[in-house]
């Protein structure tokens, strides 16, 4: 519903701020008023062309802000969330035009493009005017609109999610097809490359293992080899070096000799030469045990270097694959797996495809099945919609008129989700006149009134809450237009209409009542659009009956027609 419109600086309009509630809301006003500046300004916020001739003079922006309370399961609000929009209640649409007739666009006050602006403007408001509808006018709208008139939803949606499986058992054929292609291209490839990893076989993890047992084992040889130097100093193998042990024992052989032969052991302890004698003794057994616990860390530490050469082969053979097929090392047994996947489908695919045409096949005709119900269905609510919307014509004075409700096969690239055909509708307001689309048959007023009638009995298949008609009334008086306020009167019973009118009938009808009228403001002429209630709405009925003399006959005329309305 469009709750408020505030317009600043608009062609005459200054300044304008209006609340709108439920129900029908009529705008009337002498020719030439501003009726058209307010529906331009509206037209504006919903997304129409921009145009630097709306900027009031002297002004350098003209701004329109439309404010809308649409349920919480209203489409619109999908629509935004789908764009990442927050929306929460209250829907805000604003436009801004600037002196050179450059736009901008905002919901809630974040930026929208024109386009998007348009769409959600199209789940929000119907306009229809003489030369302008938008809504019913669409054939695009027309099958949903019958699907709501008397389809029922179980058998749309049956043929829609038949429809979805239909497309995604070919999107499997597709991809299968692709695949066998691919892997009939590339087949001698492909068993090289499948028996090479095959021979190969590369488990999870390996490289970091065999990265970690190469570093452990290039650390036992370099232990390995210090032990050894540190054991070859001790206990030199070669000649040429008799080593630290030998040249302790020389030294001790030459200390002996100073110490006089046949001396008493006891003597000897007494020797000056006792202490370094000694201390000889000492390092003697040090080295020996050295020796000993050195020799003892080398046949521990012992390795066989071709356990070393034996790993370093295999991570350079496993990297040296990875670089060859563009892909980690960690990722070989998957390729590995994947290639073999493609191949073992190259041999056993023509049954795939089989299984999966066959699949095709049953998909479709489930599709064709569903979409068959629907047609019957269609065919039928089509005859009921044809004989309702015949029954609204002659009391808006289209008594010659005939509406038909056409369904046109299509050819298979054209169906869809909706089905397989397409819904039309068709008026001709001649007797003996060829039905034809309506926007092309009718006149502005007939246009105006037929689109009433189809309102009327369409307006619970569209999630729209807002209609609007401008002077659907045109060219019409009396019974006619009694008959047109009668029936704007019972749609707004079910969706918040506004209309502007020429037709104190029309008028009469209408729950809220804004009269649109010139006025000056520093010595500038602007738009005024009040709010009339009572006296003040007697008089404007009045004088939409009289003209610009307003008499006695006129008011009591009036009261009679807003009694009437009550």
């Amino acid at each position: 519903m469009l709750s408020a419109l505030s317009i600043r600086d608009v062609v005459l309009i200054d300044r304008l701020d209006l609340s709108f509630g439920e129900g029908l809301t009529v705008l009337t006003g002498e020719t030439g008023a501003g009726k058209s500046i307010l529906l331009d300004s509206l037209g504006l916020a919903l997304g129409d062309r921009a145009d630097s001739g709306l900027v009031r003079a002297g002004q350098e922006q003209a701004a329109v802000s439309a404010f809308f309370t649409p349920p919480l399961t209203h489409p619109a609000f999908a629509l935004l969330a789908e764009q990442g929009l927050e929306a929460e209640g209250e829907i805000v649409i604003r436009r801004l035009v600037n002196r050179d007739g450059r736009s901008r666009a905002f919901v809630n006050d974040q930026p929208v493009s024109a386009g998007l602006l348009r769409r959600l403007a199209g789940l929000l408001v119907e306009v229809q005017g003489q030369h302008d509808q938008i809504g019913l006018a669409d054939p695009a709208a027309h099958g949903p609109l019958l699907d709501g008139f008397g389809v029922a939803s179980a058998i749309t949606g049956a043929v829609s999610t038949a429809w979805a499986a239909w497309r995604e058992r070919l999107a499997a054929l597709d991809a299968a097809r692709r695949a066998m292609a691919e892997a009939q291209r590339d087949e001698e490839w492909l068993r090289h490359a499948v028996g090479e990893l095959s021979d190969l076989k590369p488990q999870p993890g390996e490289e970091e293992q065999l990265a970690q047992a190469r570093h452990a084992m290039q650390q036992g040889v370099r232990r390995a080899e210090g032990i050894a130097a540190a054991l070859s100093e001790i206990a030199p193998r070669e000649r040429r070096n008799p080593g630290p042990g030998a040249a302790l024992r020389s030294a001790a052989r030459s200390l002996q000799r100073l110490i006089p032969s046949g001396t008493a052991a006891e003597d000897e302890s007494d020797s000056p030469l006792a202490p370094a004698m000694a201390a000889i003794e000492r390092a003697e057994e040090a080295l020996a045990e050295a020796e000993t616990l050195l020799s003892r860390l080398a046949q521990e530490a012992e390795a066989d270097p071709r356990d070393l050469e034996r790993a370093e082969e295999r991570l350079f053979a496993l990297r040296a694959a990875a670089r060859k097929h563009g892909v980690p090392v960690a990722e070989l047994p998957a390729l590995r797996d994947s290639l073999a996947a493609r191949l073992a489908a190259l041999d056993t695919g023509t049954a795939g495809l089989a299984e999966l045409e066959a699949a095709v096949v049953a998909a479709r005709t489930a599709f064709i099945a569903a979409a068959q119900t629907l047609t019957e269905a269609r065919t039928q609510a089509a005859g009921r919609l044809e004989k309702a919307i015949m029954a609204e014509l002659p009391p808006l004075r289209l008594e010659k008129t005939r509406f038909v409700v056409e369904t046109v096969p299509l050819a298979e690239v054209g169906w869809g989700a909706r089905g397989v055909e397409a819904v039309r509708f068709l008026i001709a307001t001649n007797p003996g006149q060829t039905p034809g689309p309506i926007e092309k048959i009718a006149s502005g007023g007939e246009l105006s009134r037929l689109m009433l009638a189809l309102k009327l009995v369409l307006s619970r298949g569209s999630s729209v809450g807002t209609l609007i008609f401008d002077e659907v009334d045109s060219g019409i008086g009396g019974a006619t237009a009694a008959a047109v306020g009668e029936r704007l009167a019972r749609l707004a019973q079910d969706i918040q209409l506004l209309t502007v009118t020429h037709s104190p009938q029309v008028a009469a009808r209408g729950q809220a009542h804004f009269r649109v009228a010139k006025g000056l403001h520093d010595g500038r002429g602007v738009t005024r659009v009040e709010p009339l209630t009572g006296q003040a709405r007697r008089e404007e009925v009045a004088r939409m009956l009289a003209g610009e003399q307003v008499t006695e006959a006129a008011r009591k005329a009036a009261d009679s027609l807003l009694g009437d309305a009550a």
